[in-house]
């Protein structure tokens, strides 16, 4: 299944990226948008929201709704490829958790390391609004 629709002619790669988003539910659901997109780079924001969080005495964010951001950030890098197909699938995913999860507002930021002709390497960052790093990430997908 390809989850890149067709770009309809357009050449920004934010218009292209958000189009991606659009049609990812999870990402609709947890009100993911395209900040930058570049060839081999993405950067994706979503807002904290009560339902996100896993400690309510803390407020802190859930770390499966940090994972999900962080894999689709990476996701969407590879696709953001210039020589990489309309779709990707995560093969391995490692995400440290440098900090609580706290802030109103989330950005992770994608950069593909290495592609080859199946797989890529993307490494990832996860900041709030304050630009606290929260969590770093390296991923490996597949791309074909």
């Amino acid at each position: 299944m390809e989850l890149l629709p067709d770009s309809g002619g357009a050449a920004d790669p934010r218009e292209m990226m958000q189009r991606f988003l659009d049609v990812v539910p999870h990402a609709e659901a947890l009100g993911m948008r395209v900040i930058d997109a570049g060839p081999g780079m993405v950067e994706l924001e979503m807002p904290w929201r009560a339902e996100f969080v896993g400690d309510p005495a803390t407020g802190v964010l859930h770390g499966g709704v940090v994972s999900a951001l962080m894999d689709t950030c990476c996701g969407a890098a590879v696709m953001a490829h210039p020589t990489h197909p309309r779709s990707t699938a995560t093969i391995d995913l490692r995400i440290d958790y440098l900090r609580p999860g706290r802030g109103t507002r989330f950005t992770a930021s994608a950069t593909l390391l290495r592609s080859g002709n199946k797989v890529a390497v993307v490494r990832s960052e996860l900041h709030n609004e304050s630009d606290t790093l929260i969590a770093v990430g390296t991923g490996t997908y597949l791309c074909g």
